[in-house]
């Protein structure tokens, strides 16, 4: 009988590294004023760590690099392309492929065809550009999570879930003036909870019980897929591939950002069923994206996520990707600092508003505490909480805030190991010690839309 050992090994070796270059304290004190303490603004040169995102900021495989060299570069049905198709279809069964040259192309795509003032669009949880893309066309971006998924400290196996009695109640009263609905696996404003395979399917059922399209925002499908086997009952004994195949099974179409699940530095898709849908988006993508058999990418990039996608539902590699990030929250859980349990896939979520109670939301601590992590270890997060999320009432003009107020750390794929993150585990220790100290930010200049990538904020 093998033995389970308690150390994480990553399954892979590594065959090429990238220097960091360290800095000290007040060279990075120099550079958050400079940047008007928006970790967006520093150069990434400067950053010793970089959990800003995990979008894009994988490494790639050798396969991939190797793909990338045979990669069609025809203008028009390169074979890049069809590579791509197949490896896409064979996950989600879609019969209408559209690649994009990252995800938010494919929701600005989507939503500029069926959005419109007056129209809702319900989800579990929007992420920021999905909201900013329906809300461009006039559209509602309506969250309808489950309320244990806004409780950072709740168990809940699945917070991503949506709430189904509140769907129904949506459903019921606006029906006809919802063009989709949409459910983000897994649920990254929220944590990076996953959503249940029980809850995909009730989802389902209800939309079509009004004849609503549902569809996945799947950046992350396959860590979703991972957690419905670790904690589902009736799924502990099937593959994470079949898992794959089933949750797509109930939806009828996904936005995807490549940049995430399919283990590639650029690119997205738009996938589905409908015909007439495909012809309009055909159209559209022509006009912005380009020839729908490269949509703004290049035929090596359609070919290394073509690879990428047939590696991410590798479980050697999930069972790493998920174990060492639960490492990293549960060292951190260990250290006494408030983070959103249970652990998520890609990243850990601190709760700002726990851990720096001193602060007032109108201060924003979760900015104010990334703001911190970088001064004292040069590591570099994003927040979550009412700089990302948080509005202004049109009426009133006073701040509302985001429903949480979180520090996101987003793991890149296959980039850093242990010790880079036991050096995270180590400042943030430092960090927690010295909490006290830490002061609000207000924000003196902010753009209409995403704010948060380009703010500029000073000390309240």
């Amino acid at each position: 009988m093998d033995h389970t050992f308690d150390t994480i090994i990553e399954p892979f070796r590594i065959k090429s590294v990238e220097p960091i270059r360290m800095t000290t304290v007040a060279e990075r004190e120099a550079f958050l004023k400079e940047a008007h303490y928006n970790l967006f603004l520093i150069k990434a040169e400067n950053i010793l760590i970089d959990l800003l995102t995990d979008s894009g900021t994988g490494a790639m495989s050798a396969a991939q690099w190797g793909k990338m060299m045979e990669g069609d570069e025809s203008y028009a049905g390169c074979r890049s392309y069809y590579d791509m198709y197949d490896s896409v279809h064979d996950l989600t069964k879609f019969k209408h492929i559209f690649p994009t040259h990252q995800g938010r192309a494919a929701e600005r795509i989507l939503f500029g065809l069926v959005g419109s003032e007056g129209k809702i669009i319900p989800n579990n949880t929007h992420f920021d550009t999905t909201r900013a893309n329906i809300e461009f066309t006039k559209t509602e971006a309506l969250d309808l999570v489950i309320e244990e998924g806004k409780d950072p400290a709740s168990l809940h196996p699945f917070k991503g879930n949506m709430d189904l009695e509140k769907l129904e109640q949506l459903m019921e009263s606006q029906h006809k003036n919802i063009p989709l609905c949409m459910l983000t696996v897994t649920n990254n404003s929220g944590g990076g909870q996953p959503v249940s395979m029980e809850n995909i399917r009730e989802t389902h059922k209800i939309c079509k019980k009004y004849d609503i399209p549902l569809f996945l925002d799947a950046c992350r499908f396959a860590e979703n897929a991972y957690f419905i086997k670790l904690r589902e009952p009736g799924y502990e004994n099937t593959s994470v591939k079949k898992i794959v195949q089933e949750m797509f099974s109930y939806v009828d179409g996904a936005t995807m950002s490549s940049k995430k699940d399919a283990l590639v530095n650029i690119g997205g898709f738009l996938a589905f069923n409908d015909d007439e849908l495909a012809v309009n988006v055909q159209n559209m993508g022509i006009l912005t994206e380009g020839y729908p058999t490269y949509g703004g990418l290049a035929g090596r990039d359609l070919a290394a996520m073509a690879q990428g996608l047939k590696e991410v539902v590798e479980e050697d590699y999930l069972e790493y990707r998920i174990k060492s990030t639960q490492y990293f929250g549960e060292a951190l859980d260990k250290a006494g600092i408030p983070v959103m349990k249970p652990i998520g896939g890609h990243a850990v979520y601190i709760d700002a508003k726990a851990m720096l109670p001193h602060i007032p939301v109108s201060q924003l601590p979760a900015q104010a505490l990334a703001c911190e992590l970088y001064r004292v270890g040069g590591i570099r997060g994003v927040e979550i909480g009412s700089l990302m999320f948080g509005k202004r009432d049109p009426e009133t003009g006073e701040e509302i805030p985001g429903t949480m107020e979180l520090l996101r750390l987003a793991i890149p794929r296959r980039v850093y190991t242990q010790s880079h993150i036991d050096y995270c585990i180590e400042v943030l220790d430092l960090v927690n010690q010295n909490k006290e100290n830490i002061k609000g930010l207000k924000i003196t200049k902010q753009p209409p839309f995403l704010r948060h990538f380009s703010a500029e904020l000073a000390p309240a």
